[in-house]
């Protein structure tokens, strides 16, 4: 299999110096994965609120984030997206040199076949390409073959994939970026469904109470679809101590319950890591206002890899 790296179609455009962006698929799949190098690492923290979810690498710090497919399978290309540093920094066997990676999967396999998966190839492919200032939105990377909105079952889901958005406010530079396969619906700032929750009989997407309450009405259970997550990652450059990192991170996860619904359910998988690469001070923004514009930016980001 040939992994593709280079592709047309939307995408963020962002001045963010040091975070290069890489997405590299396999089209037997379909299936793919994104990574995030900080080329002078970042303080990270996670926050794990879906049921289901696969991670990789409990580290403090990290030089990249991996997304990918396939399920704990597609945990690989993380590895390739390690060994391809270790290969940049010319196999450099020192304690400061090893090179840390997190990963999270999403479970793709829902509307595709095959055992095509993001391996370690993949991983090293994703990082040789990544560039600063472009994130390709939509069907990419490790949003492929993702989908939404299948509380009511996967016939009602439609597809998902990768979304992003960026705000600079004086020196502070503040990027979100996710995959969205949630099991919920992803539902506009009027408060509409958008994608997911779809019924192709009556071409209408259908609220999520209301649906609810017309299966137990009819005497049917609901059952989500198994393997659904949504991965996230709020990046910047701003001075934030662990402390309130860690905080951040709920902050913004929380507040993306707004535009998925149902949001961190049982067969989800919903992981965020909140990273910083600790450049800058703005004392026009503390944490809380940082976590206020990165929470709307969440939201944006949400639409934009449904639209």
């Amino acid at each position: 299999m040939e992994a593709r790296t280079e592709f047309a179609g939307p995408v963020l455009e962002l001045d963010f110096p040091g975070l290069r962006i890489g997405v590299a698929e396999y089209e037997e799949g379909p299936t793919g994965c994104t990574v995030f190098h900080f080329l002078r690492g970042a303080t990270i923290e996670r926050d794990v609120r879906g049921g289901s979810p696969g991670t990789f690498g409990e580290f403090d710090w990290v030089d990249a984030v991996c997304f990918a497919g396939g399920s704990l399978y597609g945990l690989e290309s993380a590895t390739g997206v390690a060994a391809e540093l270790f290969a940049q920094r010319g196999y450099d066997t020192g304690w400061m040199s090893i090179a840390a990676v997190a990963g999270a999967i999403i479970f793709d396999w829902g509307p595709r076949g095959g055992s095509v998966y993001p391996d370690k190839e993949l991983g090293c492919a994703a990082l040789r390409a990544a560039r600063e200032g472009r994130f390709p939105l939509g069907r990419r990377g490790a949003g492929r073959s993702a989908t939404v909105g299948k509380t009511f079952g996967l016939e009602h889901g439609e597809p998902g994939g990768q979304g992003g958005a960026f705000r600079a406010i004086g020196p502070t530079r503040i990027a979100v970026f996710t995959v969205v396969n949630a099991v919920g619906a992803v539902v506009d700032r009027d408060g509409n469904v958008v994608r997911g929750h779809y019924d192709r009989t009556t071409g209408a997407r259908r609220p999520l109470v209301e649906g609810v309450e017309e299966r137990v009405a009819g005497g049917r259970t609901v059952h989500p679809a198994p393997g659904n997550t949504t991965l996230t990652l709020v990046a910047t450059n701003q001075r934030v101590d662990r402390e309130l990192l860690r905080q951040l991170g709920r902050q913004v996860h929380a507040s993306m319950a707004r535009a998925i619904h149902p949001f961190h359910a049982l067969t989800d998988g919903d992981v965020l890591f909140a990273a910083t690469t600790n450049e800058v001070e703005n004392g026009a923004l503390d944490s809380v206002a940082l976590g206020v514009v990165a929470s709307e930016l969440a939201w944006d980001a949400v639409l934009t890899a449904v639209s």
